[in-house]
């Protein structure tokens, strides 16, 4: 599902409270890196990953290379600070997405 504007915009007020889960350093960005940023986002659908002042990749990067491999959907980017949406698999772990697809 892409998000519309509302809806990025609900789970933009959603996650300012949130601290940043992922980081992404000096190692940058692999697979493995991958798979536990969709096993974090299937628990909670929307989760901040920063990007570390010593990282060799670039906050535009990290999006692509998120969104090339996956269907997490970049929700806002800030400084280096990305909020990452992503539907749950698991049906009982689906009341961010339910309340979005209502917006």
């Amino acid at each position: 599902m892409e998000l519309r504007g509302k809806q990025k915009r609900y789970l933009r007020a959603q996650a300012h409270s949130l601290r940043p889960l992922f980081a992404v350093g000096k190692e940058g960005l692999s697979d493995n890196w991958l798979d536990q940023l969709s096993g974090a986002l299937d628990k909670r659908e929307l989760i901040k990953v920063n990007i570390l002042q010593n990282s060799d990749v670039t906050i535009d990067e990290v999006q692509q290379f998120i969104e090339s491999k996956t269907n997490i959907q970049v929700v806002q980017k800030i400084g280096r600070v990305l909020v990452l949406f992503m539907v749950s698999r698991d049906e009982s772990m689906r009341q961010l997405s339910q309340t979005v697809s209502k917006i």
